[in-house]
């Protein structure tokens, strides 16, 4: 029998909870999946439950009942470039010719398109300079073309289009290269892709400029962050929207320095984040925190077992009785004033869950049910000010684009291409939010950057 007195007995003892956390860590982490934590599902170990489980549906495949045409909608007449005219010439029933010029008493006729992309070849412009000899003096008088001819080889539309492809459609440089030569039969160098990147950049500065201050002065925005490498070193790209304008920002820091070159010195309006520590600078009242991120949190608790599992699965309960109330209120069949009577006895009850799990005796659930009791009040933001929402779903999706672009590329290999990365996301996105054509706004800043004047307007889409 061990003796409770006994110092090897107690440091035997020590030894083996600590190693039985270190083990319940390490399960823990092996354990993470999709519906736990922020793993995307695309590295989800093998056997991982898929993060969403929905039932069969019961329709059919495809375009279900209302589905907005496309190809089958009629162009209007003024994008028909050409048409052909079918006229019957003799009659079904008689054999009888018929006339040429439709009568009074005829149907209109029956219309069907075929869309068709003809041979794409860029055009080239090219300029001589002549001279001529005075037949006089015999001298010499040569035309000169201009430095603002000589400037550019390529147009703005066509520097436009290419930088499209990186910036939009996440198209390598040299696919943008291969691109050129086979689509267009332009052949150009890979440095000049870079080069027609930079010139965009520089066209597109001042719309950034526009969009993250518009977004700094919004009075809701949504944050996120996600990683990104300049020269394989680790860095961050912060973004921020609102309902109509997303701005994008590569800084070297994830921390308060990071969130400033972002939001600016002084962080005004609602900011609908996650739980990151560096949005502590925002008061508690003027924050929502992502519901979606406590959901997996929840979730994990319940996965790792042990003591305090109540508070996940309690959690998980409020979570499901919050989105419920969410949806209604977004369909119309409950009012504000019933869903923050809702949310109040949401509140109650797990801020009651949460002083359990802080007092338990599970050291991790009682560090994080203490983190939520501290940012209590910013769990229930979106009951009480409109365009709030309870996840931070809006801000992720927005984020997406540059997450892909991430694992493509790698990063970027200089700080002039973070800042193509930076400026293009903006308008792309910003263009997407305001159903704008994202080609148009690129040729028209990258023609205005040309004649030195004034770009266009980023807010003054849709």
């Amino acid at each position: 029998m061990d003796d409770p007195d006994c110092p090897g007995c107690r440091t035997r003892d020590a030894r083996i909870a600590e190693l039985e956390r270190s083990l319940a860590a390490l399960e823990a982490r092996l354990n993470a999946t999709a519906s736990n934590s922020s793993t995307p599902p695309s590295a989800n170990p093998l056997g991982a439950k898929p993060p969403v489980v929905k039932p069969k549906s019961k329709r059919n495949r495809g375009a279900q009942p209302g589905h907005p045409p496309h190809l089958k909608e009629l162009l209007p007449a003024d994008r028909v470039t050409k048409t052909e005219v079918l006229v019957p010439a003799v009659c079904a029933g008689c054999q009888a010719a018929l006339p040429a010029v439709a009568g009074p008493s005829d149907p209109p006729p029956k219309r069907f398109q075929v869309v068709e992309l003809p041979p794409i070849v860029a055009e080239a412009v090219e300029y001589r300079a002549h001279a001529r000899t005075c037949l006089c003096c015999g001298a010499v008088t040569a035309a000169t073309i201009s430095a603002d001819l000589r400037e550019h080889r390529v147009g703005p539309r066509l520097t436009a289009t290419l930088s499209y492809f990186s910036g939009c459609h996440g198209v390598s440089k040299r696919g943008v290269e291969e691109i050129a030569e086979s689509v267009f039969g332009v052949p150009i160098a890979l440095g000049t892709v870079s080069n027609l990147e930079r010139e965009v950049s520089a066209a597109l500065e001042p719309a950034h400029q526009e969009a993250l201050d518009a977004v700094r002065n919004a009075p809701v925005k949504y944050a996120d962050e996600t990683s990104w490498k300049l020269w394989g070193k680790l860095c961050w790209l912060w973004a921020a929207a609102t309902v109509g304008v997303a701005a994008f920002v590569i800084h070297p820091k994830r921390g308060k320095i990071g969130l400033k070159a972002l939001l600016g010195d002084r962080i005004d309006g609602i900011v609908h984040s996650d739980r990151w520590h560096v949005y502590l600078q925002v008061p508690e009242e003027r924050r929502q925190l992502c519901w979606a991120h406590l959901k997996r949190d929840f979730q994990r608790i319940v996965d790792g077992g042990g003591p305090s599992v109540f508070v996940g699965r309690r959690g998980l309960r409020i979570v499901r009785e919050l989105f419920a109330a969410w949806h209604a209120f977004r369909a119309g069949t409950l009012t504000r004033v019933r869903l923050q009577e809702v949310c109040a006895a949401l509140e109650t009850r797990l801020g009651r869950t949460l002083l359990e799990g802080a007092f338990g005796d599970d050291p991790k659930v009682a560090a994080f049910c203490e983190n939520l009791i501290a940012l209590e009040a910013a769990l229930w933001t979106f009951a009480k000010r409109e365009n709030v929402e309870p996840t931070n779903n809006f801000m992720e999706r927005l984020v997406r684009l540059a997450v892909l672009w991430r694992r493509r590329s790698f990063g970027c290999n200089s700080e002039a291409g973070c800042r193509f990365v930076e400026r293009i996301l903006t308008v792309v996105q910003t263009c997407r939010l305001k159903t704008a054509n994202t080609l148009e706004f690129l040729t028209a800043a990258v023609t205005a950057h040309r004649a030195a004047q004034q770009g266009p307007s980023l807010l003054a889409l849709g």
